[in-house]
């Protein structure tokens, strides 16, 4: 085994070699896929409860860590910032692992009031069976967020750029918020990706990442991961992952690996596609609003200056008769697919009427439902621009919306 020095210190570079070993004759060059679900062990090695995991112990079951995950896990707090960080079988195993971990009957949850919407549903429908309180409120407006604090307030957990409307929360100043309250705060910052934003930089305590998305790809693989402090990371290990089994399967772990090696190449022609989609976009006949934080004409474009280095693929839109035009690009497009999902390599767009996402999952009302409908009107189109060349992308959109 030869000696090399440490150059793994630039994200592009952390992103392929981040938590590699030395380099040894007859080793392989890529990534090792370890499936195996238990490892050998001796009495003497691990307690046979994971109450009793410590941070030496050997692997032991593929439900507690696994190499694969592990190395995922390493090059993922390395890209963030943080100092661990642990994988899940999806986004929303994430989330949810975290919320049940860090809260309790009795807490209170302030929210986004635009989010995942298996995270609002989550929220709204399902803690509260456990005695989980919580608000959602427009964590774009500060005075909004620093009203819905109350003495039992836990955690806030926000999401920027929020899906689908693409509207953004400023991190940092929510931050400062958290902390003046004695309150941890949560960012999903799946749409922005390591590349475009660091949340724990600005102040935040986790950061949450649907891997499915911009991270593995590919669309091939589901996973999610939260990073933070290692103490609060280790807690999460033993009961939201352990204990109640939202694992990542290590050939998923090894899946998004791949795609991870190439985020930063993928993002940069991400952003650009999605610049030139919206400037296409923002001057059709059809259409009524065009959003997309890179653009100066974003409400928040500001803010995306001040806290995204890459502003993504994703782009929104609304028009008049939205249903319609939904069924026609749907027939139309050729290059885009209808489809819901996003951060692939394929250009993708779906519909989400307001109706509809208003009353099953964000159940907004009074100022926070018209506010919403103020920025996307009666739908919103959610469009990922993906990695085709931006002429095509262009060309399809135009014929499609004639």
């Amino acid at each position: 085994m030869r000696k090399v020095p440490n150059l793994v210190t630039k994200p592009v570079t952390q992103a392929i070699h981040g938590g590699t070993s030395a380099k040894a004759v007859g080793e392989p060059v890529l990534n090792t896929l370890s499936p195996a679900t238990s490892f050998y062990s001796h009495p003497d090695a691990v307690g046979f409860s994971a109450n009793d995991l410590t941070d030496k112990a050997p692997h032991f079951y593929t439900r507690w860590s696994n190499p694969t995950t592990d190395l995922l896990e390493e090059r993922l707090a390395l890209l963030e910032g943080g100092e661990a960080a642990l994988t899940f079988a999806s986004g929303m195993a994430a989330v949810t692992g975290l919320f049940l971990e860090r809260l309790k009957a009795g807490d209170h949850l302030i929210v986004s009031n635009v989010c995942y919407a298996g995270v609002a549903e989550l929220v709204h429908d399902i803690l509260p069976k456990y005695g989980i309180l919580s608000t959602a409120v427009d964590t774009s407006d500060i005075a909004a967020v620093a009203a819905a604090f109350r003495p039992e307030t836990r955690l806030i957990h926000i999401e920027t750029p929020g899906n689908p409307i693409l509207r953004l929360s400023d991190i940092a100043a929510i931050a400062a918020l958290a902390r003046a309250n004695g309150t941890e705060l949560s960012v999903d910052s799946t749409l922005a990706t390591p590349f475009g934003t660091n949340p724990l930089s600005l102040g935040a305590d986790y950061v949450i990442h649907s891997l499915t998305k911009y991270i593995c790809g590919h669309g091939d693989a589901l996973g999610g991961a939260v990073i933070g402090r290692k103490e609060a990371i280790d807690s999460l290990r033993k009961e939201a992952l352990i204990h109640f089994g939202g694992t990542l399967n290590p050939f998923a772990a090894w899946l998004i690996m791949r795609g991870l090696e190439t985020l930063p190449l993928r993002m940069r022609a991400h952003q650009s596609n999605a610049a030139a989609v919206t400037d296409f976009l923002a001057g059709h006949p059809r259409l009524d609003k065009v959003y997309w934080p890179g653009s100066p004409a974003h409400p928040q474009h500001e803010l995306a200056k001040r806290q995204m280095r890459n502003f993504s693929g994703m782009v929104s839109f609304s028009a008049k008769n939205g249903p319609a035009l939904a069924r026609q690009l749907a027939d139309r497009v050729s290059v885009f697919s209808y489809a819901v999902s996003l951060g692939k390599t394929r250009s993708l767009l779906c519909y989400v009427p307001s109706e509809d996402i208003i009353r099953s999952s964000f159940r907004l009302t009074g100022a926070d439902e018209a506010n919403y409908r103020a920025w996307t009107g009666d739908g919103t189109f959610r469009l990922s621009v993906g990695l085709e060349d931006p002429d095509d992308l262009i060309e399809d959109l135009d014929r499609a919306l004639a």
